[in-house]
């Protein structure tokens, strides 16, 4: 059953094992070549069964897997690509129009992650639909934005909820379980598209810093749409966390990169592991501009209950966490 805001779930000292670890994780470590498996999704109703084992396999030993014949056309990724371009190309003076506030906006240089303690080196645009009343481009500065940024963003919900739905399966769960917890009718919707931008490589890049440090996501489900010839993305399965061998994901087109998030390991009693990753600084030799990304995280609507089945972790509503979560990442923006 979908549970919805007891009073009593929300605590705001609420302790977070996940941030803890994420402390620990600030090492270089090495690297070393693993499967990342590609999951086919073409004929989903038909081959759901299927699907579900597959997924299930690579999420529970691996954490990160990636799908192709999902239904989005390679056309409306560039497209949104080029949607992220257009708006990163804008002066500062005008992004900073729209602020990042409850995981909607703008923001540069202010996440710092607990793993490194220092500022990732980029900027993002983060459109979470309820979320978004003056923080849209005009018409007369990005013709057109708006409306095709939404039709990627429902698109994306889509491929979520599809692989969510193998989850809830696999959990004993109704099928449309977490669709419903991720209801975007709804003025409680938090998932979150995130336009990313990462800054060329400069001479006075700071010593340490990285583009993303290392991090577990706090959704569900993330979503990851890379170009190729910009890597720099690297994961690290869970089972393996302690010796910190990472591992590549090379972009390539038609394939989504996903992996499993907090919520979701919370949801499963760990059973589906939300693993680290993060994105390296160019190392010489390898290419040196500009990286973008597109990230689509399917986050539990604000008034739906986190719940562990066996009662390992206390129930916390997904605004709690979220609002903890994003606290700890960026200072006073949420």
């Amino acid at each position: 059953m979908l549970m919805t805001t007891p009073p009593n779930t929300t605590t705001s000292d609420y302790a977070l094992e996940e941030l803890r670890k994420e402390s620990l994780m600030g090492s270089e470590g090495t690297t070393v070549q693993r499967e990342i498996r590609r999951i086919d999704l073409s004929n989903f109703a038909e081959r759901k069964a299927e699907i579900t084992e597959q997924l299930w396999s690579a999420a529970t030993e691996i954490g990160f897997f990636q799908v192709y014949n999902h239904g989005i056309t390679e056309q409306a990724v560039r497209q949104a690509f080029a949607l992220s371009e257009s708006f990163f190309a804008l002066p500062s003076t005008s992004k900073a129009q729209w602020p990042l506030s409850r995981n909607a906006g703008w923001e540069s240089m202010t996440q710092i992650r607990p793993s490194t303690r220092t500022a990732d080196q980029k900027e993002s645009y983060q459109i979470t639909r309820p979320r978004m009343q003056g923080l849209w481009p005009s018409e007369a500065e990005l013709p057109g934005f708006q409306a095709s940024a939404l039709a990627f963003e429902a698109q994306c919900w889509t491929v979520g909820m599809q692989v969510l739905s193998c989850f809830a399966d696999k959990l004993q769960l109704n099928s449309d379980f977490f669709t419903r917890a991720h209801d975007p009718s709804s003025p409680h919707y938090q998932s979150t598209l995130r336009m990313l931008h990462y800054f060329a490589q400069a001479a006075d890049t700071p010593a340490g810093s990285w583009r993303a440090g290392a991090h577990t996501d706090y959704d569900c489900l993330t979503l990851l749409f890379q170009r190729p010839g910009q890597g720099g993305l690297q994961v690290l399965p869970g089972k393996e966390m302690q010796g910190r061998a990472w591992t590549p994901v090379e972009p390539a087109e038609g394939v989504i990169t996903c992996n499993i998030g907090d919520m979701l390991m919370r949801w499963s009693d760990d059973q589906l592991p939300s693993n680290f990753h993060r994105v390296k600084n160019p190392a010489p030799g390898e290419y040196q501009g500009a990286r973008y990304s597109l990230a689509f995280f399917c986050q539990a609507n604000e008034d739906v209950v986190i719940t562990s089945p066996s009662g390992k972790y206390p129930d916390v509503t997904a605004a709690e966490y979220l609002k903890q979560r994003i606290s700890a990442n960026f200072s006073n923006k949420y």
